[in-house]
């Protein structure tokens, strides 16, 4: 399946709320982020930081909505905001999701988030189901909206991902990609003796690497 490339990464907010976690990583990272805005069919909220590469990192809470318990995403966002927050899953972009479709036997969903100056970004994803039982493996986007959009693109871009720490089984992971893992563009530790998913991101920046667990 040609065309996949690590999209961004998204980090559940802790008992502190969306703010605060959001506060807490800047300060980490040295960076500010912007607010996404909401995804009204999911009942989520995000803030969101361009790094190198075409690659966002997400701040992602769960509001009081009706959606978030009947969407997927949403699920899984509450699910881990209720587990104390912390990284919620890492997700590649392709450039034709109905090769994914057909793969899987299923149809993408079509997903829209309205950012505060009222622009929609527009996408298709599939996967998240499989997320939910499988913490370690990603999703799949296909942008629909314009690339001068996308949420790599909101200001200057000063941090990259240097490598994450991940927990799960490498082979299932690469048959769910269909492809080498290295296509992702995602370095990854493997980790034992932990819950299955991303354990950590280790970040370049200014200020030299910083580890986020």
């Amino acid at each position: 399946m040609p065309g996949v490339r690590l999209d961004h990464i998204s980090y559940a907010a802790g008992p502190e709320g969306l703010g605060a976690t959001v506060q807490r990583l800047g300060s980490a990272l040295g960076a500010g982020f912007r607010d996404g805005g909401i995804h009204p069919g999911f009942g989520t909220r995000n803030f969101v930081l361009p790094l190198d590469n075409g690659v966002y990192l997400e701040v992602v809470g769960a509001l009081d909505h009706p959606a978030v318990d009947k969407a997927p995403f949403g699920q899984a966002v509450k699910a881990r905001c209720e587990a104390g927050g912390g990284w919620l899953a890492w997700v590649v972009a392709v450039e034709d999701i109905s090769t994914v479709e057909a793969r899987l036997g299923r149809p993408a969903r079509s997903s829209y988030r309205r950012r505060p100056d009222g622009v929609d970004l527009t996408w298709k994803q599939i996967g998240v189901l499989d997320l939910l039982d499988d913490p370690a493996l990603p999703f799949f986007v296909e942008w629909t909206s314009d690339p001068r959009h996308h949420p790599s693109s909101y200001g200057d871009v000063r941090l990259g991902i240097e490598a994450a720490e991940i927990c799960g089984d490498r082979d299932a992971i690469a048959r769910w990609l269909d492809e080498p893992l290295e296509a992702a563009d995602l370095r990854f530790d493997w980790v034992a003796d932990h819950a299955p998913g991303l354990v950590a991101v280790h970040f370049s920046t200014p200020r030299g690497t910083v580890r986020v667990d």
